[in-house]
């Protein structure tokens, strides 16, 4: 039976919300980390995520814990929930948002990238080619925009991208067996008891002392980044399709520099929009390619 227009209309509103969540979260870690450790804001907000992810997968009358795929899901797991999000948040204590969205894009290029080694994917010679000037436009940008080239920044950017790339390499290769929200869900509840303790270790010495914007950014990124956002992408992707509701990911990274122009009042410099613009159509033809 062919998908309704107004069913492909809602997957492509669901999948623009999720994008919209997800852009958001630089400018709302910039907010959080200016008063809370990265560690916190990285620990803090996957315990706040889990319970979420909990009480979903109980309503959904689905089992909290599977044994199929335990070790590649606590792969996953560990580089989204872990590795990602706390490279990331360090990075926006020396970093703008603005300049962090645009190194951030680099993830799609990398995340493909991944995705063709681990499914044994051999794709053609313009694949190649546009992987690496996705990835030279990235570096010169980051050199650019630097104040003595590349700082560590930059380099807890990049290394955000490789983790959260191989997460979505292992996690995509999961939900063709169980639905994207399912995987998220699952990995937040594997990693909670190290979220646990990270937390605890990293708890704040004076709560009264962290600012209400703080407690907005972290509120933020606990719901909206860690756990809201994949819930409405991935039913923007079960009701629209992949193919389709897929490219509304290629606004990500303008939405990025809208919120950072909102929420934290940086000026995103012209040619920060043209390096954003060539990366999103060298991420569209990538995608054609493969």
């Amino acid at each position: 039976m062919p998908m309704s227009a107004e069913k492909t209309g809602l997957g492509l509103l669901l999948g623009l919300v999720g994008v919209i969540f997800f852009g958001g979260t630089l400018p709302f870690t910039s907010l959080a980390v200016a008063d809370m450790s990265p560690a916190f804001v990285t620990y803090g907000r996957a315990v706040v995520a889990a319970g979420c992810a909990l009480i979903l997968l109980l309503i959904m009358g689905r089992k909290p814990f599977v044994r199929a795929d335990f070790l590649p899901l606590f792969v996953a797991a560990l580089c989204l929930v872990i590795g990602f999000p706390f490279f990331m948040a360090l990075a926006m204590t020396t970093v703008p948002a603005s300049h962090g969205g645009i190194v951030l894009g680099i993830l799609p290029i990398t995340t493909a990238l991944f995705s063709s080694f681990i499914n044994r994917e051999r794709p053609g010679i313009w694949f190649w080619m546009l992987s690496l000037i996705g990835c030279g436009l990235v570096v010169g940008f980051a050199l650019r925009d630097g104040a003595t080239g590349l700082g560590a920044g930059d380099a807890w950017l990049f290394v955000a991208a490789l983790f959260a790339s191989f997460g979505y390499a292992i996690s995509g290769r999961l939900s063709r067996a169980m639905p994207g929200w399912e995987v998220i869900s699952r990995g937040l509840l594997l990693c909670l008891p190290f979220s646990i303790l990270g937390s605890l270790l990293s708890f704040p010495e004076s709560i009264g002392s962290i600012s209400m914007s703080a407690w907005i950014g972290f509120t933020y990124v606990s719901l909206f980044s860690m756990f809201i956002g994949f819930v409405f992408w991935n039913a923007g992707l079960a009701l629209g399709g992949v193919a389709l509701v897929g490219q509304t990911q290629l606004l990500q990274i303008f939405v990025t520099l809208v919120l950072s122009q909102i929420v934290l009042g940086e000026v995103v410099a012209p040619e920060a929009w043209m390096v954003a613009s060539l990366i999103v159509c060298i991420i569209f033809f990538l995608k054609k390619t493969r």
